[in-house]
């Protein structure tokens, strides 16, 4: 084992359990943000791993990601507010 696998080994045994509890438990906002930092310690592992195994390649999969991931979190924020928000178009109910 070597330092980049290491270093991918520790950023998946410890930010990523946290993220994924903040992720789980709380409230909205809370598990918006820990969904949002999860994608960045993915991110991060998929920068860290090419290094590792010496595969230039897998750098596409994290910068796909950090691509998508914003994207990602705003289709998340209108999917639960989805209920709460009407739309400017939409007829007002009397």
């Amino acid at each position: 084992m070597n330092a980049w696998e290491a270093a991918a080994l520790v950023l998946l045994a410890v930010p990523a359990p946290a993220c994924l509890w903040v992720a789980a438990r709380g409230s909205t906002v809370r598990r918006l943000v820990g969904a949002s930092l999860l994608s960045g310690v993915a991110g991060a592992v998929f920068l860290v791993l090419p290094q590792a195994f010496d595969r230039s390649s897998y750098q596409d999969l994290a910068l796909m990601l950090g691509v998508l991931a914003p994207a990602g979190t705003l289709v998340f924020t209108r999917f639960v507010a989805g209920g709460h928000h009407r739309s400017h178009g939409s007829v007002p109910e009397n």
